[in-house]
């Protein structure tokens, strides 16, 4: 991750506090892909943008880490009817926008050009923006025996880092692939990711991380892992 956004002198100064240090990748990544859900990835809904880009991207991903059955886990945020009308979730009251992702809606779809798989892929549904507050994220990546995450999704700088900085606290390593994440703007995207690479996680380019996922795939079979 270049630092170039916000100078040499700001790289200098994290890499003197210690920031920074390479992950360790573990043998057992999942890939967690968080809130491609339709209210995300299509721009007529408020909480929406084009992430046309990043829906691609990220099926490669899931796709290379098939072979092997790496765990493919995605996340949506859905309100029943009564949160997303009252007041009970403070959230929605600072991002009304996201009082459109209601359950059952078209909002809170998994965006169809994802290659999901109804009853093998795991569906985690979220009221906040970190996948793993309020989930039972972390006992399903403990139950697969995985060590590594590897998080796409959006936005960036919002449910992205936030499942990225509980990742971390929770003991797994963490991947971004930048061509795998998405936001409304650059600017937030970009501080968001200088940040996860400083402090939580690499930030890797998405052949890094088909290599990674093929390549543990490849170790699984061998183990006879399916």
């Amino acid at each position: 991750m270049s630092g170039g956004l916000y100078g040499v002198g700001t790289d200098r100064t994290y890499k003197q506090a210690g920031f920074g240090a390479p992950v360790r990748r573990g043998s057992r990544p999942a890939i967690v892909v968080v809130d491609l859900t339709r209210g995300f990835t299509e721009p007529s809904y408020p909480s929406g943008a084009d992430l046309t880009e990043v829906v691609a991207a990220t099926t490669c991903l899931i796709e290379a880490g098939r072979p092997a059955d790496v765990p493919v886990i995605f996340t949506a945020i859905a309100y029943t009817e009564a949160e997303a009308t009252g007041d009970s979730v403070t959230w929605l009251r600072k991002a009304p926008g996201l009082r459109e992702l209601v359950e059952g809606s078209d909002a809170v779809a998994i965006d169809p050009r994802l290659p999901m798989r109804t009853g093998h892929d795991v569906l985690v549904v979220k009221k906040g923006a970190s996948a793993f507050f309020g989930t039972s994220l972390a006992a399903t990546l403990t139950g697969f025996g995985c060590d590594t995450v590897v998080v796409c999704g959006a936005t960036t700088s919002g449910c992205v880092r936030a499942t990225a900085v509980d990742a971390v606290q929770s003991g797994f390593s963490v991947l971004v692939p930048r061509a795998c994440v998405g936001d409304r703007a650059e600017g937030p995207a970009g501080a968001a990711l200088f940040d996860i690479q400083a402090k939580y996680g690499d930030v890797v380019s998405l052949d890094d991380a088909v290599r990674y996922v093929s390549a543990a795939s490849a170790a699984s079979a061998r183990h006879g892992r399916s």
